[in-house]
């Protein structure tokens, strides 16, 4: 078999994604980037940062300390990152 075969295939492979319970018990330094983004994501963890966005409304809000889920689960948060 050669490597362009291999590439050419396509697969479904799901992402694999962190628990409810393992985004609440281990902290945060201890969690890989990908999956905190997608614990933040969730809304399991707080947000961090003086970054603002603007919400559905016209409002722009403030996120440091708050549990917010992205648009991607249910959220008022926009997607912004690269990506599906």
């Amino acid at each position: 078999m050669r490597l362009s075969e291999i590439l050419d295939t396509e697969q479904d492979v799901e992402e694999a994604k962190p628990s409810k319970s393992y985004c609440t018990t281990t902290p945060t330094d201890k969690m890989s980037a990908s999956w905190r983004a997608s614990c933040k994501s969730r809304g399991h963890i707080a947000r961090k940062g003086k970054k603002s966005h603007k919400l559905p409304g016209g409002e722009r809000k403030t996120v440091d300390g708050k549990k917010i889920k992205g648009q991607k689960y249910g959220g008022p948060l926009p997607h912004y990152g690269s990506g599906s």
